[in-house]
């Protein structure tokens, strides 16, 4: 079986207590048998906050597959959660 492994950066520790608490405890990686298991756990974990599950750039040195990050993911401009932002700000 193919797994996906996550890293916890800290913004997802910030954001997140489920998160914080699996650093502390297990470390900052975690595996999961499927990136939809990764992002089921990613959605119960934004019980504080947002965090999601970014994959890692093909070119990423990193031995995992994803990195389970927190914040925001749009600034500025009046974006609304779900709609995409033009680049040139119209």
């Amino acid at each position: 079986m193919s797994r996906y492994v996550v890293e916890i950066k800290p913004s997802a520790r910030r954001a997140s207590r489920d998160a914080g608490e699996w650093v502390n405890e297990s470390g900052p990686r975690r595996a999961f048998d499927s990136k939809a298991l990764a992002r089921e756990w990613a959605r119960t974990a934004s019980a504080d906050a947002p965090v999601w599950v970014q994959d890692a750039a093909p070119h990423d040195p990193s031995p995992v597959d994803g990195y389970l990050v927190g914040g925001r993911r749009t600034r500025g401009s009046g974006a609304a959660a779900g709609r995409q932002t033009s680049l040139d700000g119209a």
